[in-house]
């Protein structure tokens, strides 16, 4: 199965309402959309094959359109068999137009039909795959898909709970087509995919691109290979073209690229770069066109601690579930934006995204917006036995394989994640991740491998876990919780720090379940102690790279609940299921800021005011250089209106930056509000402080 592939044209061809394929020969590659106009039905009894659904529309469809979940509203919680239906147009093409068929995802096992012919079958809930339907395709064409969202003992995500007889994953089985769904066009060459990696050289970076390619012209086809790398500000950085002789089906060529004084991405520069790829004949006509972004950095562990180009960071930042109400996992781009916008407002600089492979969408964002990702296959739970089954370990390499080919260019991912608390301690454990580390290695020899484990201070020894061979620990802790008391925390560290004290840890996940509190309004107040006492106790172990709170917002869940509850959404967020914060999100958002900020009105009566911004220390959780950033303040009366404002930039930030001001003539006998930011440059709020007048007595605040 490919990755999804990023195509530099986008084209959707409409012919009375029925989608159409260009006619004649296609110059280079387009895409072409097909979200709308699908017809769904449920299939209960699972007589869809045996009434021939495949081959022929039923009565008593409904109209969808794609992304799409049954698991919204009357069918919230049907677990079984949904068909998907669409027709569309294809008029005479020229015969060496090759096409695909693309979904971005579909949960969870999936069978595809065209025009009554099985044209494949896909497994895996969160990853994208494509069909070769050039020989199916007629002149009026019939697509169906048939999906199946049941878990099962070897299914990715399973039954988990390390053993526990049919006991469910920690979030929503929502089945249906949830990612986008389209078709590809190119010529009788085309390119795949792209492994893109930036190296460091004496004189600069080599930009080493590695790309994928199928023909299907006549061996020793003499054809031109055109690669261009366009800068954050898309212009031309460096090209390269070199003369190629394909023979049948994949080959792959490798080439190089230097730069010479590129601009690095990193947390507070997230620069992109946009390698552009062209297969051309001996005409110079564009056979196909294939499009990537990428990112020159290094990312590095070293002395247990994690550096970004050079430079030491600490790092926080939430988890978050792609489910809300109205979308469940077949989430829009603009709920996805809103809600990573809400996540860069909560200082998350670092996030293992969830239990599964994210929407290429978030992973866009992630690179555009500086933030470290450490994604995930569903791997949750899992037991000795489920890690014995060959099937397991067949279908976690290929789920792993097409996250790595879909997103490994991504310069926003520096690790990546085998699994969740599972059995890591057995003999069945270790072999696994042994065997998915070797795999990963070949298809991408640069990044860290580890998984996220609940388990570690319960070891005597290191070699009694899968955690001795990885490159790095991530750590998940409920300490005041299902781990323990709350007090055992610090022990715990000690122990963990003395079973492995050469690797880094990254906290993967802590924070407060609602069902731990007596009652519903305990919760969140629980949660806010628990913020409050252990992200110092985290900050104060020099080799804790990291922390990630469980989670954004409330989830929906069939574990985790209420007592006496079955299904709905598990209290764990700093906003609830409709986004709507809770007091512990004010709470994060203020303890994960970059700087302290002290205030007071000066004068007797008051005539000013004077301010003390500190930034974090290498001791504190979150901290990492700071160049380039602006101090901005504001005196406002009680209408909101501004008497008086300024900024002015801090350089390179390391030390106590004074901030002294004088009341305007005129607004003595106002209430005034001061307010002073500190301000990224991407200029979204590293860290701020509101003073009020009349004011209580001034509380310094961070």
């Amino acid at each position: 199965m490919m990755g999804m592939r990023k195509l530099l044209q986008a084209a959707v061809l409409w012919t009375f309402g029925l989608l159409a394929l260009a006619a004649g020969p296609a110059p280079a590659a387009t895409r072409i959309d097909l979200d709308r106009e699908w017809q769904f039905r449920a299939d209960p009894d699972e007589f869809g094959e045996w009434m021939g659904w495949m081959a022929s529309l039923p009565s008593g469809t409904e109209a969808v359109t794609v992304p799409h979940t049954w698991n919204v509203g009357r069918l919230h919680d049907f677990m079984g068999v949904g068909w998907y239906f669409r027709s569309f147009d294809t008029p005479a093409h020229d015969p060496l137009t090759h096409v695909q068929l693309h979904f971005g995802a579909t949960f969870y096992k999936a069978q595809v039909w065209l025009n009554g012919v099985e044209v494949g079958r896909h497994e895996g809930g969160f990853t994208a795959y494509a069909f070769d339907i050039t020989t199916q395709l007629h002149e009026r064409n019939y697509l169906a898909v048939r999906i199946d969202n049941r878990p099962g003992i070897a299914t990715i995500p399973g039954y988990g709970a390390r053993g526990t007889p049919l006991s469910w994953y920690d979030w929503w089985s929502y089945g249906g087509m949830v990612r986008d769904v389209w078709l590809s066009e190119s010529g009788p060459a085309w390119i795949q995919r792209q492994s893109i990696r930036a190296e460091k050289s004496a004189a600069g970076w080599i930009v080493h691109d590695q790309i994928f390619l199928h023909s299907a012209l006549p061996a020793g086809t003499p054809l031109q290979l055109r690669a261009r790398a366009y800068g954050p500000d898309d212009q031309l950085a460096a090209s390269h073209t070199q003369s190629i002789a394909l023979g049948g089906g994949d080959e792959d060529v490798s080439l190089a690229l230097g730069l010479s004084k590129p601009r690095l991405w990193g947390i507070d520069h997230p620069d992109v770069y946009r390698m552009v790829v062209d297969i051309t004949g001996h005409d110079g006509q564009v056979i196909d066109t294939h499009a990537d972004s990428f990112g020159v950095r290094t990312v590095e562990i070293r002395d247990r601690h994690l550096l970004i180009n050079g430079e030491r960071v600490r790092l926080t930042g939430l988890a978050r579930h792609e489910d809300s109400p109205a979308e469940g996992l077949a989430e829009t781009p603009a709920t996805m934006r809103r809600d990573y916008d809400d996540l860069k407002a909560l200082n998350t600089t670092l996030s293992r995204p969830v239990h599964y492979p994210q929407n290429s969408f978030i992973l866009d964002y992630a690179d555009r917006h500086g933030i470290l990702l450490v994604p995930e296959i569903p791997v949750w739970q899992f037991s000795e036995a489920q890690f014995s089954d060959p099937k397991v370990l067949a279908l976690a390499e290929q789920q792993m394989r097409e996250m790595i080919e879909e997103a490994g260019n991504h310069p926003s991912i520096f690790a990546w994640s085998v699994g969740n608390e599972s059995a890591w301690g057995s003999r069945a454990g270790i072999d696994y991740f042994r065997s998915m580390r070797a795999m990963i290695r070949q298809l991408d020899p640069e990044r860290y491998v580890s998984f996220a484990d609940d388990n570690l201070p319960k070891l005597e020894r290191a070699e009694q876990s899968a955690a001795n061979d990885a490159d790095f620990l991530l750590m998940n802790q409920y300490f005041g919780t299902w781990h323990g008391p709350a007090a055992a925390l610090d022990s715990a560290l000690d122990k963990v720090n003395t079973l492995f004290p050469s690797k880094m840890v990254i906290i993967s996940e802590f924070g407060f379940p609602g069902m731990f509190a007596k009652q519903l309004s305990d919760a969140d107040p629980s949660r806010i102690r628990t913020i409050e006492q252990q992200l110092p106790m985290l900050a104060a172990r020099d080799w804790i790279a990291g922390a990630i709170m469980w989670c954004y917002q409330d989830y929906k869940s069939r574990r985790n609940l209420s007592p006496g509850l079955v299904e709905g959404f598990v209290e764990h967020g700093v906003v609830d299921e409709m986004r709507r914060p809770k007091p512990s999100y004010a709470a994060w958002q203020r303890l994960t800021g970059l700087a302290r900020i002290e205030a007071q009105w000066t004068g007797t009566p008051v005539s000013g005011f004077a301010a003390t911004v500190t930034p974090n220390s290498e001791r504190q959780l979150p901290s990492y250089p700071m160049h380039g950033y602006q101090l901005a303040w504001a005196l406002k009366d009680e209408a909101g209106i501004a008497l008086a404002s300024g900024s002015r930039p801090l350089g390179e930030f390391t030390s106590p930056e004074p901030l002294k001001g004088g009341l305007p003539q005129g607004s003595a006998g106002h209430a005034l509000q001061l307010e002073i930011r500190v301000l990224r440059p991407t200029g979204t709020v590293a860290a701020e402080r509101t003073l009020a007048w009349p004011a209580h007595p001034v509380v310094a605040v961070p």
